[in-house]
């Protein structure tokens, strides 16, 4: 299988990913967030006997 060319970014910001503004110098990169310190706790539901 042939290897894909090298595209070259887009120089239309307004049809551009943000990859491509970013090589440009026109976006500012976008921020990782960060993990999830406890990502399994309960749900927080509201009391069965309270009303919700």
């Amino acid at each position: 299988m042939p290897e894909p060319r090298e595209r070259r970014p887009r120089h239309d910001d307004t049809a551009a990913d943000v990859g491509t503004l970013v090589r440009l110098g026109r976006e500012e990169p976008q921020p990782i967030p960060a993990p999830a310190i406890r990502p399994f706790l309960e749900p927080d539901w509201p009391p069965e006997d309270e009303p919700a």
